[in-house]
C-alpha cells in the first residue's frame, strides 16, 4: 500500500483517523459507558495531495450493526473506506472493512475480516502475503477508522486516548496526547475545540474535537513536517 492510501488508514482518519483523528493496551476502561451512538453524515472540506477535495463521513445503523464510511475525492484521488462493527460490552467492536484506492489509473482494494469468535483478524484483496494475517485480537481492538469516533468519545468522558490498532495486517499501539484548547471555524462560527495530537516515527495527526459533534472538526496529517492532508468539517446533521 503506498504512502497516500496507508494514511487513509492510520487517521485517526481507517487512526485520526486518524488516525485522526486512529493504541493503549488497555482499551476496557477507555470505551466501557461510552455515549450512545447515532447516525450522521458529515461534509469536510479538504486539501488532499496539494489539491482541494470533498470529504464524507457517515454513521448509519444495518440492522443489528453499524456501518461508518469515510470518502475523499479530487481530481486525482477517489478513496473511499467502510467499517461494519457493532457494540460489545461498550466497546466498538469491527466486524468487517474495505478500503478502495483510486489514483488516475491505478487501482487497489483490500478487505478485511474481524471474526471475533475464532479471535483473529485476516486480509484479502490487493495486500502482500505478509500482510494477510491471520493476527490476533484483542477484546477492544479497532481498526484504524474506528479509532476516530473513539477518540471524539473519550475526550469528551476525560478517558486516556490509549488504543491498540488492528488494520493493514498488523497491530499496533496508538496513543493520542492532549495539546489544549484552541478555537475553530466551523461553517463561519468559532467553536472551543479540544485539540488531541499523535506523533509516530515522520508522521502526526491532529485532531481537533467540539463538544457535542460525533466526528472531529478537524483532521491534520503531516509527514517529514509537511501537510499531506487537511479535512475541515463543513456541515453535520
Amino acid at each position: 500500500m503506498n504512502n497516500r492510501a496507508q494514511f487513509l488508514r492510520s487517521i485517526v482518519l481507517r487512526s485520526i483517523v486518524p488516525a485522526c483523528v486512529a493504541s493503549g493496551l488497555l482499551l476496557a476502561a477507555a470505551t466501557v459507558q461510552a455515549a450512545a451512538l447515532a447516525p450522521f453524515n458529515a461534509r469536510y472540506q479538504a486539501s488532499y495531495m496539494g489539491m482541494k477535495a470533498d470529504g464524507h463521513m457517515s454513521l448509519a445503523r444495518e440492522g443489528e450493526h453499524w456501518k461508518y464510511q469515510l470518502t475523499v475525492r479530487n481530481q486525482l484521488a477517489d478513496l473511499t473506506q467502510t467499517t461494519v462493527f457493532d457494540e460489545h460490552q461498550g466497546r466498538l467492536r469491527p466486524l468487517s472493512s474495505s478500503d478502495r484506492t483510486v489514483m488516475l489509473i491505478k487501482r487497489k482494494s483490500v478487505q478485511a475480516d474481524y471474526d471475533w469468535s475464532a479471535a483473529q483478524a485476516t486480509w484479502h484483496g490487493d495486500v502482500k502475503p505478509e500482510r494477510r494475517g491471520p493476527v490476533a485480537l484483542q477484546p477492544g481492538d479497532m481498526d484504524a477508522l474506528l479509532i476516530n469516533l473513539a477518540v471524539v468519545r473519550d475526550v469528551a468522558a476525560g478517558r486516556a486516548l490509549d488504543y491498540r490498532m488492528v488494520d493493514d495486517g498488523r497491530a499496533k499501539a496508538m496513543h493520542y496526547e492532549v495539546a489544549g484548547k484552541e478555537q475553530i471555524t466551523i461553517s463561519g462560527k468559532p467553536r472551543q475545540a479540544t485539540k488531541v495530537v499523535r506523533r509516530d516515527d515522520k508522521r502526526e495527526t491532529v485532531a481537533w474535537i467540539v463538544p457535542g459533534m460525533p466526528v472531529p472538526a478537524r483532521i491534520l496529517q503531516r509527514e517529514d513536517g509537511k501537510d499531506t492532508i487537511d479535512l475541515t468539517l463543513q456541515s453535520l446533521n
